[in-house]
């Protein structure tokens, strides 16, 4: 088993199995009032380069129930953002914590940080990645649907970190997905090559309609993610199209699944209409952040 969360695809298909096992088990005992005290008196230290609401919330709440506590330390405030090595800071904070969750913008940062630290790092997200929820939009699939893995997944929008780990869940489950990007905005081809030499079945188009009809699984994010705020304007213009609306949900069927990993800009990449209907699981998937992570940390600290 790996010692840190970096990317679904430095996992096997086994090992993230138990861990959506364990994420079942601390939900139920959460629901039902009960202890969960996997990680007493160890400290999750967690890095933010990056704003957040649900990842800082979802851990920090997760380390809690679980026992420990969570130091946030946003960038700015330590001497990172001063200039000071990753390699030592790393090292450093490996003596004063048993873990370490960051959010950040380059995946080279979370990698050089793992490699010099002695304790897990966690992944919370790099503009390459997004594995904890990615884990978390698998698991809320998993209590729908018994055959997850063989349903159809559909991914509408930017070929943003979140594409490039549905690509890598579907090189490590196993199941069909589609990929429907605007022209010169597909996933990082790094992380296409690395699919298609594995053998996973992915389909990437240009059309929205093509890649929806007959999808169980519909799942979106914001057209401009963090850092790409200039963009907006020339993004929304671009992505006119790339909107899951009831229309695109008619074409994947009556029983399907939408998702959105949010914030979300309401009838922008996703309408009020559907974000509000029995098909979207968008709010359950935030819940399950923190049951997921959970079992992240209790696997990898615990």
């Amino acid at each position: 088993m790996q010692k840190d969360f970096l990317s679904l695809s430095d996992w096997s298909l086994e090992d993230l199995e138990k861990i959506f096992t364990l994420t079942g088990d601390l939900k139920s005992r959460q629901k039902a009032g009960l202890q969960q005290n996997l990680l007493a008196g160890k400290t999750l230290g967690m890095l933010f380069e990056k704003s957040s609401t649900r990842t800082r919330v979802s851990f920090e709440v997760g380390m809690y129930q679980l026992g420990g506590h969570a130091l946030f330390l946003a960038s700015g405030s330590t001497q990172v953002g001063r200039g000071e090595p990753i390699k030592d800071t790393a090292r450093c904070m490996a003596r004063y914590v048993d873990g370490v969750m960051i959010r950040t913008y380059s995946q080279d940062t979370v990698e050089e940080f793992a490699k010099y630290s002695a304790v897990p790092v966690i992944n919370g997200l790099t503009d390459l990645y997004h594995p904890c929820q990615l884990m978390a939009d698998l698991f809320t699939v998993r209590e729908r649907r018994e055959d997850y893995r063989g349903l159809t997944y559909c991914w509408v929008g930017d070929g943003n970190n979140m594409a490039n780990s549905w690509i890598n869940a579907a090189t490590v489950f196993g199941f069909e997905l589609r990929v429907a990007t605007p022209a010169g905005y597909e996933p990082d081809a790094m992380v296409k090559e690395r699919a298609a030499e594995a053998g996973a079945k992915i389909i990437y188009t240009n059309n929205p309609a093509e890649a929806a009809r007959g999808a169980q699984v519909l799942s979106t994010d914001v057209w401009a993610s963090m850092g790409q705020e200039a963009e907006q304007q020339e993004r929304q213009k671009i992505f006119t199209g790339y909107q899951i609306n009831m229309e695109l949900v008619k074409l994947a069927g009556p029983e399907c699944l939408v998702m959105h990993c949010l914030p979300a800009h309401r009838d922008e990449e996703i309408t009020d209409e559907v974000m509000e209907s029995r098909h979207s699981i968008i709010f359950d998937q935030a819940e399950n952040r923190l049951h997921v992570q959970k079992a992240i940390m209790a696997t990898l600290m615990g």
